[in-house]
């Protein structure tokens, strides 16, 4: 695919010696311009043919690729680096389920509503402080249907509320421990081709950040 996606883009970028001599260093010529006599004429070597151009400017097209990627990935590594920054701690205090529970900032917007849709940002960890996921590298909160066993029984109760456990509101910020009977319990999770994302009987820690209600909720 990449080999004839260059072959077809790169006939235009030759004819036009002066441009294709800045971004790809092809040695082409036009045939509507005749060189001065001082000018070097286009070679008959094999090496400066047709195909020499294809390659250059082949070679061209990636180096300039590569470059204008930079800055992305250098994104990337920024939302990436400040995804793995937790929230300062807190002290947990423990509902009957098990559910451990802190405030790092009360919120002061509205409580989740039950059975809608709300917006969080999150980042989870294992109880080792490893980073398993994160709605932050993908630089977009997370739509979710709180209440009604869409996430996990840890996540329903420690925004939604219950059982001793305030709801959350709008703005708010709270670090969960999730203990294994209100996460994925004895199985392990997030597999793929043999590799699991998380282990069975794992503690999971999730900082939650209540961005808002869910604008599309059906009024």
């Amino acid at each position: 695919m990449a080999a004839f996606a260059l072959t077809v883009a790169t006939p235009n970028l030759c004819p036009n010696r002066r441009l294709a001599s800045r971004l790809f260093s092809c040695s082409c010529s036009s045939r509507s311009i005749s060189p001065p006599s001082n000018e070097m004429k286009p070679s008959s070597n094999p090496k400066f043919g047709p195909n020499k151009c294809l390659f250059s400017a082949g070679v061209g097209l990636l180096a300039a690729s590569v470059l204008a990627l930079s800055p992305l990935n250098a994104d990337a590594r920024r939302v990436q680096y400040f995804a793995t920054v937790g929230e300062p701690s807190c002290e947990l205090n423990f509902a009957r389920s098990g559910l451990g529970y802190c405030d790092v900032l009360v919120g002061s917007g509205p409580e989740a509503p039950y059975g809608e849709l709300i917006n969080i940002h999150y980042t989870a960890r294992f109880d080792d402080g490893i980073i398993f996921d994160s709605s932050y590298k993908r630089a977009r909160p997370l739509t979710m249907r709180i209440g009604v066993a869409k996430v996990i029984k840890g996540l329903d109760q420690g925004i939604l509320g219950g059982e001793g456990v305030p709801p959350m509101n709008v703005g708010g910020k709270r670090k969960l421990q999730i203990p294994p009977n209100l996460a994925y319990g004895p199985e392990p999770a997030g597999c793929f081709s043999g590799d699991c994302n998380i282990p069975a009987n794992a503690t999971l820690v999730y900082d939650i950040n209540f961005v808002g209600i869910y604008s599309g909720n059906a009024k």
